[in-house]
């Protein structure tokens, strides 16, 4: 168990302690505790792959650990009110088709590294999910300009979620024998 799989084992076991912190009120203990579980996600592959660190259990993992955090909070999002089930409901989606896309192109030996569009979707998503946890809006005098910053963050995350998945798998059509 190397440093890159311990900061993924890491930010798996964060997620029920954000789930608790954000549904019970402390949302900015739960935005602390998500930002910190973002950051090893970016640490823990910076890491891997300067120091020669890359194992099966690493790629199977750390995206894995990556759609949990998301999906937490999204699903969290949706109890709350925070944000249309319908939205995370694509997003998650996504998630899927992309992860059977790979365990297929896995079985036929090749592995698909994450693309542009799905890092700047991956990146977008976090920022969104960061800012909307403490929920602004009852916080600032005059925030009236808060909500419409999270639809539009929430949307930009939803388009970007299409996008890179049309994009995934439109360059990775082989995988599927070209049937696309």
């Amino acid at each position: 168990m190397n440093l890159p799989n311990k900061l993924t084992v890491l930010r798996v076991i964060m997620i029920p302690f954000f789930v608790f912190f954000y549904l019970t009120g402390k949302v900015y203990i739960a935005d602390v505790l998500f930002i910190v579980a973002s950051l090893t996600d970016m640490l823990d592959g910076k890491i891997a792959r300067k120091y020669n660190l890359v194992t099966n259990f690493g790629k199977f993992m750390d995206p894995l650990a990556d759609k949990l955090l998301v999906a937490a909070a999204l699903i969290c999002f949706v109890e709350v009110d925070r944000i249309p089930a319908w939205i995370v409901l694509v997003i998650i989606s996504r998630e899927f088709i992309i992860s059977g896309f790979r365990l297929v192109a896995a079985e036929g030996g090749k592995v698909i590294a994450a693309g542009y569009w799905g890092k700047i979707k991956t990146a977008v998503t976090m920022v969104t999910i960061i800012f909307m946890i403490p929920n602004f809006g009852g916080i600032f005098l005059d925030a009236s300009w808060i909500y419409p910053l999270e639809q539009i963050l929430a949307y930009a995350s939803l388009i970007l979620t299409i996008i890179s998945l049309i994009d995934y798998l439109v360059k990775n059509k082989e995988v599927l024998g070209g049937e696309m």
